[in-house]
């Protein structure tokens, strides 16, 4: 009853309008987001057939004898549809995905899961499905995540930091100034850790003008001077921090603890049920970055994991 085909770019079109009503798809799962380093990555997504129709994909890439869900994302599960798709569907996937690779010569599944905040509607029958065929947990990432619904309190530095931030005149909100931001971004990244963002400016604005509405820059400046910045990328129901960085400046005079304020209480007028700090860990999940978790942490924020699982056939 399942078939699984390889995606080509003729069904860019089919596989955009399935993966938008997903129950555990974001933004990035369309294609105008995934194929903008379709240099960098052999693409081998999968599209499952159930009884002739596409019913679920697989955004994932190919290198050796190893099929992973994509590198380019940070996370990429089967993306399944909320209806007529229950767990038993989703063991015929499973199965079918293990037979499609053992026809095509390959040995390994590497499999992002989607964290269950992502997901519009429960969606973990796959994790079962992986279950079933001796999947192996080999990385574990901790976010930290506010639940909008019921949200924590800043601290009371933190409480306290914001107050002193807004009295001193700082100005929080949406900003158009990608290149300065990214100026900024950048010489952090390189001072601290002798490295650059992942986006470069160029392919930042691409994706921005792409999804203008998903990909959003917030700043805090003070007489004109760019102190912190924070991009959003807002998939409901998460609003999610991609890059977060503060001058020297900026972390001295709390612009950055005034500009996630401002960005939770808009998260929540907004409509968003959770609001994500995103990782706080290097070396596939080995190392925590203590510090950084428990800035997070003070802001309101608690423990949810991204985990990456693997089948050896």
């Amino acid at each position: 009853m399942v078939e699984i085909i390889r995606y080509d770019a003729t069904m860019a079109a089919q596989w955009n309008e399935l993966a938008r009503l997903c129950r555990n798809s974001t933004f990035q799962h369309q294609r105008g987001y995934m194929d903008y380093h379709s240099d960098r990555f052999t693409d081998c997504s999968l599209i499952a057939l159930h009884n002739g129709k596409p019913r679920a994909l697989l955004p994932a890439n190919v290198d050796g004898d190893t099929l992973w869900s994509h590198r380019g994302l940070t996370f990429g599960s089967w993306l399944v549809p909320p209806k007529h798709f229950d767990v038993t569907v989703m063991i015929e996937v499973m199965d079918a995905t293990i037979a499609w690779m053992k026809d095509n010569g390959l040995k390994r599944l590497v499999y992002k899961a989607v964290p269950h905040i992502y997901h519009r509607y429960p969606c973990e029958e796959d994790l079962y499905a992986l279950f079933r065929h001796h999947a192996s947990l080999i990385e574990t990432n901790i976010s930290t995540t506010i639940d909008l619904s019921c949200p924590l309190p800043l601290d009371r530095g933190n409480k306290s930091g914001a107050n002193a931030a807004r009295k001193a005149g700082i100005t929080v909100g949406p900003s158009e100034d990608w290149q300065q931001y990214w100026h900024l971004l950048s010489s952090l990244l390189d001072e601290r850790y002798d490295t650059r963002p992942v986006h470069t400016l160029d392919e930042i604005l691409l994706l921005q003008s792409r999804f203008p509405d998903d990909i959003r820059l917030y700043t805090a400046t003070l007489d004109g001077e760019l102190l912190a910045g924070v991009v959003m990328y807002l998939s409901a129901p998460v609003a999610h921090c991609q890059y977060i960085g503060a001058s020297p400046r900026g972390k001295e005079s709390k612009a950055l603890t005034l500009l996630f304020d401002y960005l939770i209480q808009e998260s929540t007028r907004l409509g968003y049920r959770y609001f994500d700090f995103g990782i706080s860990n290097e070396d596939h999940g080995r190392y925590l970055n203590e510090g950084l978790v428990q800035q997070k942490s003070r802001l309101g924020g608690r423990g949810i994991v991204y985990n990456t699982f693997e089948i050896t056939l």
